[in-house]
């Protein structure tokens, strides 16, 4: 059941990805990430990850992969997101990790039309790397 509803969210994630890469070569990563509102997911999705679905919930992802070899790394990962008012969010991220893949789950609720600027640091070892990217949500 796990695999199934992993296919699901990162099928959901591919289909974002094709439509516009977001991807950030940071040092020896190449770092994937997308912002998405969480109606997206299937209910049995947020179950299984314990995702909140809201029209007023939006969720981070963030995958991070050695450049050479595209496996999957596991990292320290902290966040937040500004507003345009400057009101600062800490993202408190899950580690998610299903057979060779891993990635990183945060939830931030927004309003329409919401811009969030957000700061994210990546470490491992002795390699630290910020992730920075904008996105606006929008209430459907």
């Amino acid at each position: 059941m796990n695999r199934v509803i992993l296919a699901l969210l990162l099928g959901l994630i591919v289909s974002f990805s094709a439509a516009g890469e977001q991807k950030k070569q940071l040092g020896n990563w190449d770092v994937h990430y997308i912002a998405f509102p969480s109606p997206i997911l299937t209910p049995e999705v947020a179950q299984q990850y314990q995702l909140q679905r809201s029209k007023y919930n939006g969720i981070v992802n963030i995958s991070v992969l050695d450049k050479t070899t595209q496996q999957a790394q596991k990292v320290a990962i902290t966040g937040s997101a500004k507003d345009l008012q400057s009101r600062i969010r800490t993202l408190e991220f899950t580690e998610v990790t299903e057979g060779n893949a891993v990635y990183y789950l945060a939830q931030l609720p927004f309003h329409h039309e919401q811009r969030y600027s957000f700061t994210i640091s990546i470490s491992s070892g002795n390699q630290t790397q910020q992730l920075t990217f904008d996105q606006v949500f929008y209430v459907d």
